[in-house]
């Protein structure tokens, strides 16, 4: 499966070309992010399966998807991710499938045939101060 983040700042798009892509400030990351909001070992995106799945690594300012600070979730064509205060938009699945590819696959990719997705009915989030804890 191709995925690529495109920076809302107009930046050059990253693909994610490993199954697990760690970003974060230290050289041995595999998406070297250079701004003092990021922290060393920041967050980790996993391809499995035609989904991205995406889990913060205890980092300090945090990792949001749609504006929503999460420990971990699911990631879907056109969603939003920003690590610290660097800012993505997400693409993968059909939109990048349909681009040319330097050599054309000889079958199709894992997950070709995966059912639609559907939204996480219980994501895992950090709770608003506001919202009492679920019972």
């Amino acid at each position: 499966m191709r995925a690529r983040l495109v920076p809302v700042d107009g930046g050059p798009p990253i693909d994610l070309v490993k199954d697990l892509t760690l970003f974060g400030r230290d050289d041995d990351c595999d998406i070297r992010l250079d701004h003092k909001s990021v922290s060393k070992l920041h967050c980790v995106v996993v391809k499995t399966d035609g989904l991205l799945l995406l889990r913060d690594l205890g980092s300090t300012n945090g990792t949001r998807v749609n504006g929503q600070r999460v420990r971990r979730a699911a990631l879907l064509p056109n969603d939003h991710l920003s690590v610290a205060n660097v800012k993505y938009r997400v693409l993968f699945g059909v939109v990048l499938e349909a681009e040319p590819v330097a050599p054309p696959p000889a079958a199709a990719p894992p997950g070709a045939n995966a059912p639609p997705f559907r939204r996480n009915t219980h994501p895992d989030i950090y709770p608003d101060a506001n919202t009492p804890p679920p019972q």
